[in-house]
């Protein structure tokens, strides 16, 4: 497992017209094997503070560390094992799907593989394509629903076993049973790992250790559900509309 931090972290970029701040000054200390949660509205900075700790940008200010040692400082192949990432938006190789699910290691078993596909709720629909797991996919899924795609992403995410998980916005596309079963599935993942989840549904992070809320490039709240809700801001706001209160 992997403690990770943000300290100071601020990121700027060039948008078509101007200099754009999507972070500032965010600081936060994700602690090894622990369930964290990030919610706030679109373009508050969630899927931004994802991408630095994997590098697919770098902080313009402050630093994101791993175990201690800042991620720019790390093999970028090295921190990539470490750090498992599935996304809303996701790509599918023109492969099996259990190939799709295997492709962090090839030399995975079989079973391990139909494991992960399993705490993914990916079985559910992959016995019954016509060749089962053998069935190959096109390439960003085509011919599945969004739902299915998901559900291959985060089974392929798992199946890398990383020290850090993070999950994207990746049962957007679900429904509210099959997010659940899922949601029960990462509670009991047969290896450790600090999972981190962005989603808007306050259904799929209220069992979260820490909820951070993001709001314009800041942290604006912290603390567990309960905690949240009693603050009366914009969790809590967020609650009362998805719950009809």
């Amino acid at each position: 497992m992997a403690v990770l931090a943000a300290e100071n972290v601020s990121y700027t970029y060039q948008s078509k017209y101007q200099k754009v701040q999507a972070l500032k000054n965010v600081s936060c200390t994700f602690e090894a094997g622990k369930f964290y949660a990030i919610v706030g509205q679109s373009g508050s900075g969630k899927t931004t503070l994802c991408s630095l700790i994997s590098r697919l940008y770098d902080a313009t200010g402050g630093s994101v560390t791993v175990d201690g040692c800042d991620v720019r400082k790390w093999k970028l192949s090295a921190l990539r094992r470490a750090v498992g990432v599935a996304t809303q938006e996701v790509f599918l190789f023109s492969d099996s799907i259990e190939n799709n699910i295997a492709f962090s290691d090839l030399t995975m078993s079989e079973e391990t593989a139909h494991d992960f596909a399993r705490r993914a709720a990916v079985e559910e629909f992959a016995v019954k394509m016509p060749e089962g797991y053998e069935t190959v996919v096109g390439e960003r899924g085509v011919g599945l629903s969004g739902g299915q795609r998901q559900r291959i992403a985060l089974a392929r995410a798992m199946a890398a076993r990383p020290a850090i998980l993070i999950l994207d916005d990746t049962t957007s596309a679900l429904d509210m049973e099959t997010e659940k079963y899922i949601q029960e599935q990462l509670k009991a993942l047969p290896f450790p790992c600090t999972k981190i989840i962005i989603a808007h549904r306050i259904s799929s992070v209220k069992d979260a250790d820490c909820i951070l809320v993001l709001q314009d490039g800041r942290i604006a709240e912290r603390g567990t559900h309960k905690e949240l809700l009693e603050k009366r801001g914009y969790y809590y706001e967020t609650y009362a509309l998805q719950n009809d209160l």
